[in-house]
Parts: structure tokens; sequence; C-alpha cells
């Protein structure tokens, strides 16, 4: 029987019949989408009980969840901090990267937020100056960023490549 044979990336066979694309082999392209740093996360993690390493990673439920519970009592912080590279690969994999950086949008919002220096680091010049004039909407829109801060980073990265804004 003569079947099709693959090496999948880690060198291991994929079995008889095994369609690389299905599982997200793109051989000969680049595939290298870096947007979230582990080493960052680590960073983030010291402050984990806080939820902070949770939010970059897009998880803004169990970022919540991780602030008012001290990391679900330091139980699941402590847990995490095996998590961090499985995160930052699904972070990887779910934004879009390009021109807008992640950690540094992430950077500004949490020392910088109140001002709105994120939003004109995203080119947000309009809410940018709200934010400016309101401290962050009074805070409430900082809520709002740190729930939504990726999904506008990956929407503008997307915008940007594709030449619209």
């Amino acid at each position: 029987m003569s079947g099709i044979a693959a090496v999948s990336r880690n060198g291991r066979d994929c079995g008889v019949i095994c369609v690389p694309w299905f599982y997200g082999y793109n051989y000969g392209m680049n595939t290298t989408n870096e947007t979230h740093s582990a080493l960052v996360g680590y960073i983030l993690w010291i402050f984990g009980f806080l939820g902070s390493h949770r939010f970059y990673y897009g998880k803004p439920i169990t970022g919540t969840i991780w602030f008012f519970t001290g990391g679900l009592l330091l139980i699941g912080w402590i847990i995490d901090l095996f998590l961090i590279p499985d995160m930052a690969r699904r972070a990887d994999l779910r934004y879009q990267a390009g021109p807008l950086d992640y950690t540094l949008a992430w950077i500004f919002l949490t020392f910088l937020g109140i001002f709105g220096i994120h939003r004109f680091y995203m080119g947000k010049w309009i809410t940018g100056i709200i934010y400016l004039l309101t401290g962050g909407l009074l805070g409430i829109g900082l809520l709002y960023d740190l729930w939504t801060l990726n999904g506008q980073v990956s929407e503008m990265n997307r915008l940007e490549l594709m030449g619209g804004r």
C-alpha cells in the first residue's frame, strides 16, 4: 500500500497519510508571527496574581478572575508559570503581527493609559485626545482597553497590511 508520508516540523512521522497544511505547517513560507513575548509574559507573571500576564496574552476573563481572587489564591498563579510558553504560542497564532508592537502598546496602556498614549500609538487620535482630556474617560475607557487592546492592535495591523490605514 502506497501512502503519502510526510514528516512534521518536529521530525516525527505524521503517519501513513498526512496533510501538513491541515496541521498548520507552511513549508517554505515564513511562519514567524511573534506578537507576544514569553519573556514579557514571565516578567508580568511576577505580578500575575493581579492577572497582568493573562491580559497581555488576550485572556481578559481569566485576567479579571485572577485580579479579584489573587491568582485564584496564588495556586493558579504558580501553575501559570508553566503555562506561559503555551499562552505566548496561542497569542502568536491568534493575533496579527504587523507594524504595531503588542508589547509597546501594553507598556503605553499600563503606564500612560490615563493619558491615551496607547491610542495615539495606534493612530486613534480622536479617542487619544478624549482620553487625554478626561483621564481615560474616568477610568472606564482604560478597563475597556484592558479587555480589548490585543484585538485593537491586531485589527490595526491587519488594516495596515492591507493598505487601508
